[in-house]
């Protein structure tokens, strides 16, 4: 594939490109590459429309990125460990990854990313937000710089079941062996990558912060969650069939939308079907 063949266009001006021109179900030579890869540093999270991929596609695209691993709480697809299938029934009103978060921040070594593949969405709702966790650390007053930087996180997992037991089209997927975890993190972590600082605090599973009382900690939590996922350090991306999503999960956080209306209000709603690989590192 030569350059002139992708366009990389801008979703927002804080986070988020989709990248045009590409059928990643064909290998990808390495000029192509390069600019995925780019763009994936500069964007922090990219966008593909269109694509159709068997698993073992899939797998292979998100192994470009580096290495897979299985989502410690959720068995993958039969004979596919690597990937797991994020569904919502129709009369349900939460999603599978709703309410702003880091992947898996309770583990000691939280996942590089991952890659989604949008396989049954509705016309309208079950959007995904992004924003921009260097933004968040880089606009925060200096006197609350000195603050976090010496502060960790406690990020904790709860009990496997709440992962996907309370799912109807997940309610099977139960995981043997899988054991709650919780690890500490500082609060602002530099990119392997990038050497950029960065805000790390994944509100779905921090609650607490070392050395501080519960009210301390959830004042100061809150605070830094309202400022990380201000509206201009965010994106919004609507899927169809056959997008695909890849985010770098060291510096964004991303947040499912509850947005169907129809299962609120307890009639029958949309259903949702996503397929996923996380990228270990």
């Amino acid at each position: 594939m030569k350059q002139q063949d992708l366009e990389i266009r801008p979703l927002a001006s804080a986070i988020g490109a989709e990248i045009l021109g590409v059928d990643l179900a064909k290998p990808l030579g390495n000029e192509a590459w390069d600019q995925i890869s780019q763009a994936f540093r500069d964007h922090l999270v990219i966008f593909f429309r269109d694509q159709e991929l068997t698993p073992e596609q899939h797998i292979t695209f998100a192994r470009r990125f580096g290495e897979l691993e299985p989502y410690p709480f959720v068995n993958g697809i039969d004979g596919y460990p690597e990937l797991i299938d994020i569904v919502k029934m129709p009369s349900e009103v939460r999603n599978f990854g709703a309410g702003w978060h880091a992947d898996m921040s309770f583990r000691e070594e939280p996942p590089l990313g991952a890659v989604l593949h949008a396989i049954e969405v509705p016309p309208v709702g079950g959007d995904t937000m992004f924003c921009n966790m260097y933004l968040a650390y880089e606009t925060l007053s200096d006197g609350m710089k000195l603050l976090v930087e010496t502060l960790a996180g406690v990020h904790d997992s709860f009990e496997p079941a709440d992962h996907s037991q309370n799912f109807k089209g997940m309610s099977l997927m139960g995981k043997e062996g899988a054991t709650r975890q919780v690890t500490r993190h500082p609060l602002v972590k530099t990119h392997p990558v990038t050497g950029r600082k960065s805000l790390f605090i994944s509100p779905d599973y921090c609650f607490a912060i070392d050395g501080m009382t519960d009210r301390e900690s959830r004042m100061l939590l809150d605070y830094l969650e309202e400022h990380a996922t201000r509206h201009e350090f965010c994106c919004r991306f609507r899927w169809q069939p056959g997008s695909i999503a890849v985010w770098d999960n060291r510096c964004a956080m991303h947040n499912a939308l509850n947005d169907d209306l129809a299962a609120h209000a307890g009639g029958e709603g949309f259903k949702r079907v996503m397929r996923r690989a996380t990228i270990r590192r």
